[in-house]
């Protein structure tokens, strides 16, 4: 079976480097969807701090992605990546859903 959402190198690179600065309290970082933007929809990342019951766990390159449940149909398949440029640097999701992308690319649409 394919995990929800696979880590680019680059990724995992980022989260491990964010995960080393944070308090310990944090056990990784949690993924989910919710309502708004141009699109209808966005992506969120926050700090674990606990696993929830109905959380997906993924493991990968040394480190944790929990998938909030309501989010799984809408990221199945994803790749999480990270991308650096001159001006800006942000996680990027290259999900096969997307029927959709607003302009800014901050939300989209299944």
């Amino acid at each position: 079976m394919n995990p929800i959402i696979k880590l680019s190198d680059n990724a995992a690179s980022r989260i491990k480097e964010i995960m080393s600065g944070v308090e310990s309290n944090s056990i990784g970082v949690r993924v989910a969807v919710k309502s708004g933007g141009c699109a209808g929809m966005s992506y969120v990342m926050e700090y674990a701090k606990e696993i929830n019951l109905s959380d997906e766990i993924i493991e990968d390159k040394g480190v944790k992605v929990f998938v909030d449940a309501a989010a799984v149909m809408y990221l199945l398949g994803t790749e999480m990546d990270y991308k650096k440029e001159e001006f800006s640097s942000s996680f990027v999701f290259n999900n096969p859903n997307e029927s959709e992308r607003c302009g800014c690319g901050e939300s989209f649409k299944v």
